[in-house]
């Protein structure tokens, strides 16, 4: 089968290759043919390091499909059952699970070290986060393959797996925004502007997105924000719209230690800062102990949208039967696999906020 491989780490191009083969299929394992997947920046950290991730791999892990194939002993799918793949899914019976916080279950990470893949002339390959979407097929323990009504479009759910969850569920999960309050959200990407949505859900009276590319700003302005600056601009902002007290909540949808300074600069004292981008291990951020204790703002990461990944799931899909999340005009640009640079540049470049793989 086709699928795109990342050779070693610091590559910045895949190699579309037509001699994979799936590996690992048997009892517990479904194997999925992936018809949408989504690029996601963590993809583009994995591919240059920043997140740890073991080569030879397939990116991608934003992914939907239909089963066809179920291992011995799985009793909740069955072959042509259409499914969204969750590269976390919570395993229901860890500490965390039983605490409701199955978004930091670790035990589906076993996955993350044991390869799904293989060349067809020999040699393992994983996928990225145990998934690899960017592939015709794939072998994921069933917990992995969530199913999906027969009304919501693979490309949407795709999206649901990790983009548009994370940023929804750290507005509402994580923050849990107030209605009438005051938000800023810097990184408007395909999570920020999800974000954004998840703020107007909750009622946000104000909500200012930050980005330097232009493109964004004027997205996130059609998708729920009030106003949208560039980063240069946004302390004039803060000083305009809030009489320089700062933001009741400041969401770092980028991953950086610099914005996340930003971020808590742009708070007020007792506010938010919700850190939502995935960052590398060696970036540290710092903020002194007095004002730590004396402006109490809270810091406060947001793994995955902060909740339990299902109820988020089917949450994500009433909001959008609904109408009260625009899901669709997410996907601003669409490509097929062979065209995969071509995805990864739109995203560094910034002209897409979410490019949507066709297989």
């Amino acid at each position: 089968m086709r699928a795109a491989l990342q050779s070693e780490i610091g590559q910045d191009k895949l190699e579309v290759v037509d001699d994979m083969e799936t590996a690992g299929f048997g009892p517990g394992k479904v194997k999925i043919r992936i018809r949408a997947t989504g690029l996601c920046h963590s993809d583009l950290s994995a591919m240059s390091g920043v997140l740890p991730q073991p080569a030879p791999f397939i990116p991608g892990h934003e992914g939907a499909g239909e089963i066809v194939d179920v291992g011995d002993g799985v009793a909740t799918h069955a072959i042509g059952d259409r499914v969204l793949v969750c590269w976390l899914p919570p395993c229901g019976h860890c500490p965390a699970c039983k605490r409701g916080q199955g978004h930091l279950c670790l035990e589906s990470f076993a996955n993350v070290a044991t390869p799904n893949f293989r060349r067809t002339g020999g040699g393992d390959v994983f996928g990225f986060a145990g998934t690899g979407t960017f592939s015709e097929e794939m072998v994921v323990p069933a917990s992995c393959a969530v199913p999906i009504p027969d009304d919501l479009p693979y490309d949407i759910a795709a999206l649901i797996g990790c983009g548009v969850t994370t940023g929804l569920g750290a507005a509402i999960n994580t923050a849990k925004v107030e209605a009438g309050s005051s938000v800023a959200v810097i990184g408007c990407g395909g999570v920020g502007i999800s974000v954004i949505q998840g703020a107007k859900v909750q009622g946000a009276a104000q909500i200012i997105a930050v980005d330097p590319v232009a493109s964004r700003r004027e997205a996130a302005l059609r998708f729920g924000a009030t106003e949208a600056v560039a980063p240069e601009a946004f302390a004039d902002a803060k000083n305009r719209i809030t009489a320089g007290e700062g933001f009741d909540y400041v969401f770092e949808v980028v991953g950086k230690s610099a914005t996340t300074r930003t971020a808590y600069e742009m708070t007020r004292r007792g506010g938010s800062v919700v850190v939502v981008g995935a960052g590398a291990l060696d970036d540290n951020y710092s903020v002194n102990m007095f004002s730590l204790f004396f402006d109490e703002k809270k810091i406060l990461p947001s793994m995955y949208g902060g909740g339990d990944v299902l109820r988020s799931y089917e949450r994500t899909i009433a909001l959008w039967r609904a109408g009260r999340v625009d899901l669709e005009s997410l996907i601003t640009h669409r490509v097929h696999l062979a065209e995969i640079n071509d995805a990864l540049d739109q995203m560094r470049t910034g002209v897409a906020l979410r490019t949507c793989i066709e297989l």
